[in-house]
Formats: structure tokens, sequence, C-alpha cells
């Protein structure tokens, strides 16, 4: 879809995910919180924040717990996008829990969700502006980023979703690979949280259920993806990194 059809918008806002505890890093994120992990000089929530500011995203909902002063203070000097930190301090809520606790930040209009362990490079064009171009309300309650699982760095699973040729997604069967892994960005509707009655939990049942009821669909991003999830992958992306120039 063109960027200049009437459906296309970017959403306002996202929601980033920087509360976890990071514990496959350890020790590192005993002392140091995953999203302010660093490859070539530029954290990870650096990363992912600067690519929202590029996309035009105004604002941005940053939720903390695990050593949440760090991240503060990290994010006190951002001026792009504009910051609103939703503190989890007292209780971690998991993915779901912790969109549910923000939701009327949002107003009722979709908006991105992005982890903070995952960046691309290489990208000819804009990776969030491409995921918001495939955004069709009617007809999707939610729409994600695709990796390949093979030529990603940091895979290291069997893939996650067939992509269809219309962006259709279906889930992975025990026992089968896919092409495709969630490359941790997609763009919701608020409407499926609000009836949700439990505090804290996770966000990837709303994606198997989107995905039986066939309104789940995403599209491949443009450039390489890095998935920072151990401490192995911090290195392998410095490699990437440097290797891309």
């Amino acid at each position: 879809m063109s960027p200049t059809s009437p459906r296309y918008s970017v959403p306002e806002a996202a929601f980033v995910f920087a509360a976890g505890l990071g514990s496959r890093m350890r020790p590192l994120t005993d002392r140091l919180p995953k999203p302010l992990v660093a490859i070539a000089g530029v954290t990870l929530l650096d990363r992912t924040l600067n690519a929202f500011d590029e996309a035009g995203v105004a604002t941005a909902v940053v939720n903390v717990h695990h050593l949440a002063d760090q991240i503060e203070t990290h994010l006190e000097g951002r001026r792009t996008p504009r910051i609103i930190l939703s503190d989890e301090r007292e209780k971690l809520l998991d993915q779901g829990g912790g969109v549910k606790k923000a939701l009327a930040l949002f107003e009722g209009r979709p908006f991105f969700i992005a982890n903070t362990d995952a960046f691309w490079i290489g990208a000819g064009c804009d990776n969030l502006q491409r995921l918001a171009a495939l955004w069709n309300p009617e007809i999707m309650d939610i729409a994600l980023l695709l990796a390949p699982r093979l030529g990603s760095v940091g895979v290291d699973w069997d893939g996650d979703f067939h992509h269809a040729a219309d962006g259709r997604l279906t889930k992975r069967a025990a026992g089968e690979t896919a092409d495709y892994v969630y490359a941790g960005v997609g763009v919701v509707k608020p409407q499926l949280f609000e009836s949700v009655e439990q505090e804290a939990f996770p966000l990837a049942p709303f994606f198997f259920r989107a995905a039986e009821q066939g309104r789940l669909f995403g599209v491949p991003l443009d450039g390489k993806w890095l998935h920072v999830g151990t401490m192995a992958a911090i290195e392998e992306a410095e490699r990437a990194v440097a290797a891309a120039g």
C-alpha cells in the first residue's frame, strides 16, 4: 500500500517493553538492565526509540521494573519521541499486563508495541512505516513485523509463523519449522485488552488468538534482523554491525 492511501497512517504512540529481568543475560543483567546493553556504542533502548523517532511516532510509553532507576535516568535527556514512564516497580505485569496498565494513554487508538532486545541494520526503507502501511483495522486485530528465521542474528528456535501471500499469519505447529519469526514490533488494537480482568498476563496468546481468527497479519522487514537475547548474541550482533560498516 502506498503512504498516500487514505487508510495509511503511522500510529502516534508506541509501548516499549523495558521492564523485563533479562535472565538469559545474567550475570550482566544483575547490574545493568537489558535495554541499556549497548551494541556498537548505542543501547538497545535507544535503537528502538530512534527508530520510532525517525518514523514520526510522537510518544513512547516505556515500562520499567528491573533496575528501573537506571532506565529512568538514561531517558531524562531524551526529547523525541516524548517519553512517558509506566512504573511497574512494585509488580512485574508481563507484557500483556504492562500494556493494560497503560491503556488509557493510547486513547482508544491503535499503537505500536516493541521489544527492546532486537533491531535491524541495512534497511533500504523505514520498517515501521512499512508495517503501518500494512495495517488495516477492518480485517486485522494485530499486525507484526517479521524477520526470516534463516539469515537473522540470534535466532535459535524453529520460527514462529507461516506467512501467506495476502500477509495473513498462522502459528507454527509443534514439530514444524516456519520461515519467519516475530521481529519484536507490532501494531495492536487497544480494544483487545479492555475486558481482561487479570492484572498480570502474557501478550503472546493475543497473537495466537488473532491468528486462529484470521486477523493476524505481518510483513517481512527490510534489512538484517539482530535478536540480542543472550550474552553470545551480543558478540554476534557487534560483529554484524561492524561488518555492515
